[in-house]
This record gives C-alpha cells, structure tokens and sequence, in this order.
C-alpha cells in the first residue's frame, strides 16, 4: 500500500510489479510537502520541481477529499509546454508525449481519481497487471494506528507477507506483524542508470524521465532490478545501464 502519487519514480512501479495485490493509500492524509502532486523531471541537466497545484482547503484532510486548482486547464498546458522544453530531443519523446497529453488533461479536478488514473494508465502501457485497489473502498473498521490499518488490509485480502518501501523501516514492527502471521518485507530500489543527456546521471525522477530514455521494453527491465529484506533472495546486479 502506497500513497497515490503523481508519475511516481520507477520504485513505486517496481514495487507495483513485485506485489500480488497494490493498495492506493487515497483515504490516507495529505501531505503538504510530500510527493502525492508534484515530481521531479531532468531539465538542463538538473532536477526541476513540477507541481500540480490545488484548491486552497484544509490541510488535515485526506487525499481523496483534495481537488486540483481551478484553474488547472492553464496549469496542465504550462506543465506540458516544461516537459516538452525539457525532453523534445529525447530518444522516446515522440511515443510518450502523446500519453503525458492524455493524463494530464484527464477531465477531473477531484486529485485522487486523477492520480489514480494516471498509476493505472502508466501500469496499462507498461504491462504491470497487478490488481490495484482503492484503500477506501475495504471495509476495515478503525484502526487504532498505522501499522494496525497495515494488518487490517493485509488481513482483508487473507495474505502472509506484506512488502513495504524501505523507508518505512523505523515505521513498523516485524515481530508486532509476525505475531499476527505476517512477514514483513522491506523493498528497496537498486542503483539504477541509464543514459539521459549530456552530463552526469542524474537519479530518482519522475516515470516520465525513465520513459523518455527508455523503450518500454527497456523499463520491463528495470522494473526487476530491486532487493527486498530480510529473508528474501532477489538477486540482480546493483547497477545497470538501460540503454548503452
């Protein structure tokens, strides 16, 4: 289970493609300085923050109940005009542009629905076929906290071992969930380069750059390249070069 993020980096597909089942966190409270509406793209040799700005509302309330600016029909344009600056002479540019057009004119304001549609979007034209689900639509009570909520949704879909980003290690417990018979896994990303432009690589953006350097045959394989601890062997090399 993830938070519903805006063209993610390639992790969150892998970590997609690795799992049975991949739970979109919706219900989950939005973060004002996470990454569930804005990303990084490579531009001039650099990351450049994108955002997808939102109507002023609250801040404690969940993902699923924020709604994109309205005046995002301007906003999505200026987007696309960046990543068309930032990415008109790469290899890939001409059969992902089209895709980029369609996500981000999606015809919603409600953020959620729009992130989601863009996950499952990227996930069709990547051929990731795991069943993904809204948390908001399980029926799991109330949990008394986050790794309870975890337990609940892992429970609900009557699974053993729950795989969670290597960032969450300090978050939850092994033995809290082995003693409700669940494994707890930690995925993590490896090393991962591929040409981009002239200059250093530069790591960890958005899908959209993977895409842009990368066939989609390409990227199938990079989405094997991760590890997952403790107790699990998944054995590949640390650092690849995608595309020569």
């Amino acid at each position: 289970m993830m938070q519903p993020y805006l063209f993610p980096y390639l992790g969150y597909f892998q970590l997609i493609a690795a799992a049975d089942v991949f739970v979109l966190g919706d219900d989950l409270q939005y973060i004002r300085s996470g990454w569930v509406n804005r990303n990084r793209i490579l531009s001039n040799g650099e990351a450049k923050l994108i955002t997808f700005p939102l109507k002023r509302d609250r801040y404690d309330l969940p993902i699923n109940q924020r709604q994109l600016s309205e005046s995002f029909d301007d906003e999505a344009a200026r987007l696309l005009n960046i990543i068309k600056q930032s990415y008109a002479k790469a290899p890939y540019f001409a059969q992902v542009m089209p895709l980029l057009e369609r996500l981000l004119r999606f015809p919603t304001r409600h953020l959620a629905s729009y992130i989601e549609h863009s996950i499952r979007e990227m996930c069709g034209y990547l051929h990731i076929d795991t069943p993904i689900l809204r948390g908001s639509d399980l029926d799991i009570g109330t949990p008394t906290d986050k790794q309870d909520r975890v337990l609940k949704i892992v429970q609900t879909f009557s699974c053993d071992r729950y795989l969670n980003p290597i960032g969450g290690i300090e978050l939850y417990d092994s033995d809290y969930f082995a003693d409700n018979g669940i494994a707890l896994r930690f995925f993590k990303m490896d090393s991962i380069a591929y040409r981009q432009f002239k200059g250093e690589f530069v790591a960890n953006l958005s899908i959209i750059d993977v895409l842009m350097f990368n066939c989609v045959e390409q990227v199938q394989e990079l989405l094997q390249y991760y590890s997952v601890s403790p107790g699990v062997e998944h054995e590949q090399p640390e650092r690849i070069r995608a595309n020569g």
